[in-house]
């Protein structure tokens, strides 16, 4: 049993989708703490050859809050004008005609929270590049909340019986292997290789959102994209 835990993020860039494929149960970590100009609620997509940051519009977001409490906003206008965006900035992109009309149904789902839009997106995504990986809110079970960190994290991976435990790289300084090999766990961190895919005309933009690799490349391109990582 392989697992991996991350907060939700909403369109996240491929590195996220990576991490998911390569592991047998992904949690997501939604009643830790929300961050302000964090990645939760935004991800960078292309507008006119420059990146842009895409957001979803929050209710009372606030670093006191669980970010599964947090709601999404009242404006009823900002899934129309989010779609706007994209539509207008990826109109001309080959795959623009099959990626939209998903980008749309993920927009408009019918959710409260910005944990449930981001959770419930991802069974769209997932079939659309054939990901079978198991998803799972922290929130809805473990009971740890009293715990912290690292001793978090590894008891989650004891209670779902975990023989493996991949984290982003960017965790290395964070987790010791030793303290989860005495678990009987290996601890691995996954480094994303560079994907480079034509962006229109322009000079590429790496590690925008998923939308933007979508909307570039087909399926079997896309999958392989998945496997373009390292386990270290």
């Amino acid at each position: 049993m392989t697992i991996a835990i991350m907060q939700p993020y909403f369109l996240p860039y491929i590195g996220y989708l990576q991490l998911m494929n390569e592991v047998d149960k992904f949690i997501f970590y939604d009643d830790v703490a929300f961050i302000n100009r964090g990645w939760v609620n935004r991800n960078r997509i292309l507008v006119n050859g420059k990146d842009f940051m895409l957001t979803v519009p929050l209710k009372d977001a606030s670093q006191n809050k669980r970010i599964a409490d947090i709601d999404l906003s009242d404006d009823p206008k900002w899934r129309q004008k989010l779609l706007q965006t994209l539509g207008q900035s990826y109109r001309k992109a080959p795959f623009y005609k099959t990626v939209f009309p998903l980008l749309e149904k993920i927009v408009n789902l019918e959710v409260r929270t910005i944990a449930e839009l981001v959770r419930e997106s991802f069974p769209l995504l997932n079939d659309y590049l054939g990901i079978q990986t198991e998803l799972v809110p922290s929130s809805d079970r473990y009971n740890n909340s009293e715990l912290r960190g690292q001793e978090r994290i590894l008891d989650i991976c004891l209670q779902e019986k975990a023989t493996r435990y991949i984290n982003p790289i960017g965790g290395m300084e964070l987790y010791d292997r030793q303290r989860f090999a005495d678990a009987g766990i290996e601890l691995f961190f996954i480094q994303s290789k560079r994907v480079e895919y034509p962006q229109f005309q322009n000079e590429f933009i790496p590690w925008l959102s998923i939308a933007d690799v979508l909307m570039f490349n087909d399926v079997p391109t896309m999958q392989e994209m998945l496997k373009e990582f390292e386990l270290i």
